[in-house]
């Protein structure tokens, strides 16, 4: 950190981070961990997180307290007087730990009015936070018209507090000890150890973010006809349909672990592949923290926005005056349905080429 950054920074002893959900955005925020670690070597740093995404925070050798949020549960208070009161509990314990610093990355009323709850002094976030969270915050910050990615906005926001963002780092917090079970894993389902392989992750919230999942089939299909990798497909419990007909339209045998590895397994898991083929999905955010090299497709989301923040990443996104429409659902499904599997292919080739230094076929042959 250089002396003026240094110069700016306030003294706090007890630091709190509120960014709930979901995956990608806990990822997109780890930049900001590793900062405030930094310039707060001995103060307290808790991150108030949703309780399906603590596994992934929690022992984070960075932080000293993860505090869950029962968002699902808390989103009933208003018809359920138990589930006020346990609200006005929660708040309460939140106060007892007399944060000093509150920085609010999540932006949404709620988060906003934790933020105010948590009875620190100083509360940041963004200018542009939606809901009105804005009111809520003692400092409200206004990042630059050149800060598109979420990750961006981050940085700018831990920058005018006096962080030190000049490399940001996604630390995950892996241990030794969970890559050797996921190496377990694989070895144990695959039924002989698996060295080398590439993790296809065909889940995605939006169906809309969807490929063709016959297309994935046929992709599969071509890469291990051409020597690639084995095939490894990943994602949650959620995705067991979608896996379920790739699986169906294979003609070439790949290993299932869709559903069947914990949030910390998966990240586990991909630390070990090869490379990445995805959607724009949580685990692609995993996989561009883990610097894995990754092909990421993209139909109604900009890549300049919520891409894999990564040197290692590739993006895909049909070029279409509809592209980054940002819906749910479609009708039509250009930026998918156009997509065709000889154009990730040749992706995927070059991204053994330029980033892994080698041909497709001499992947199988370490």
């Amino acid at each position: 950190m250089n002396q003026e950054g240094a110069d700016r920074l306030e003294p706090h002893e007890r630091i709190l981070i509120i960014k709930p959900s979901s995956l990608g955005d806990i990822v997109h925020a780890l930049p900001v961990l590793a900062a405030l670690r930094e310039a707060y070597p001995g103060a307290h740093i808790a991150w108030l997180v949703a309780t399906s995404f603590v596994p992934l925070l929690d022992n984070h050798p960075l932080l000293d307290e993860v505090i869950p949020f029962d968002r699902r549960r808390f989103g009933k208070m208003l018809r359920s007087p138990r589930v006020a009161r346990d609200f006005l509990r929660f708040v309460r314990e939140l106060r007892r730990r007399r944060f000093d610093l509150v920085i609010d990355l999540q932006g949404l009323i709620r988060s906003g009015f934790l933020a105010l709850a948590s009875g620190a002094r100083t509360r940041v976030g963004f200018a542009s936070a939606r809901e009105f969270a804005w009111l809520f915050y003692s400092r409200k910050v206004r990042c630059p018209t050149t800060a598109r990615h979420a990750v961006d906005r981050n940085l700018a926001l831990a920058a005018a507090i006096g962080l030190n963002c000049d490399s940001p780092r996604f630390p995950l917090g892996l241990r030794p000890e969970e890559t050797l079970a996921a190496q377990e894993l694989l070895r144990r389902e695959w039924g002989r150890p698996l060295e080398s392989f590439t993790a296809v992750i065909p889940g995605a919230r939006w169906a809309t973010k969807r490929w063709k999942l016959d297309r994935i089939a046929e992709l599969i299909d071509r890469l291990h006809g051409e020597g690639a990798p084995r095939c490894v497909l990943l994602g949650s419990p959620e995705d067991r349909p979608i896996a379920e007909r790739i699986l169906a339209e294979c003609e070439t045998d790949v290993l299932d672990l869709v559903g069947k590895t914990t949030l910390r397994e998966l990240v586990a898991v991909i630390s070990l592949a090869d490379r990445v083929l995805c959607h724009d999905s949580g685990p692609m955010h995993v996989a561009a923290a883990l610097d894995k090299p990754l092909v990421a497709i993209f139909g109604p989301t900009d890549p300049a926005r919520t891409g894999p923040y990564s040197a290692a990443a590739e993006t895909i996104a049909t070029p279409l005056d509809c592209a980054a429409c940002y819906q749910r659902r479609c009708w039509h499904h250009s930026c998918m349905e156009q997509l065709e599997v000889e154009t990730v292919l040749v992706k995927l080739r070059d991204l053994d080429r330029h980033v892994l230094g080698r041909g497709v076929g001499s992947v199988a042959e370490r």
